[in-house]
């Protein structure tokens, strides 16, 4: 099984507002970045996206290292949240409606696929992929201002 490190960070001015999302994958020596974003959305939308189209890009399951600053997605896989929303009809625990339900029902189809790890890093902190990932969020962000 390849061994695949994806970096990703999501943007958005205003939220909602215009965002955007970056990710990078890393597999023996080869780098591939990858971007886009919409109109209108939150940042926690452009988190998701970016680590499902980083993903979705795998043409094969491979053990996956995901590095992400965004503790709404690194907590909710870890800490086993978004598996509890699922079962419980995609509610949270104090009852009220799971966000981003679409999102999580993509990226649950995606970690299926794969060998994950999680690895949550500080944002703006200096990580060079991380800051990347940071800039091509942003950029596609300012396009649809």
């Amino acid at each position: 099984m390849k061994q695949v490190t994806l970096y990703t960070d999501g943007a958005c001015s205003g939220n909602p507002g215009p965002g955007g999302w970056g990710a990078i994958l890393e597999c023996e020596g080869h780098r591939k970045e990858l971007s886009g974003g919409e109109a209108s959305t939150t940042n926690n939308r452009m988190e998701l996206t970016a680590v499902i189209e980083g993903l979705s890009a795998l043409k094969f399951g491979c053990a996956v290292t995901l590095v992400s600053d965004s503790k709404y997605v690194i907590d909710a896989i870890t800490k086993g949240w978004v598996y509890s929303w699922k079962a419980k009809g995609w509610r949270k625990a104090d009852k009220s409606p799971a966000l981003n339900v679409d999102l999580w029902e993509k990226l649950l189809v995606q970690l299926d696929r794969h060998q994950m790890t999680y690895q949550w890093v500080k944002g703006h902190a200096g990580h060079p992929e991380n800051e990347r990932c940071d800039q091509m969020a942003v950029a596609q962000c300012q396009r649809f201002r």
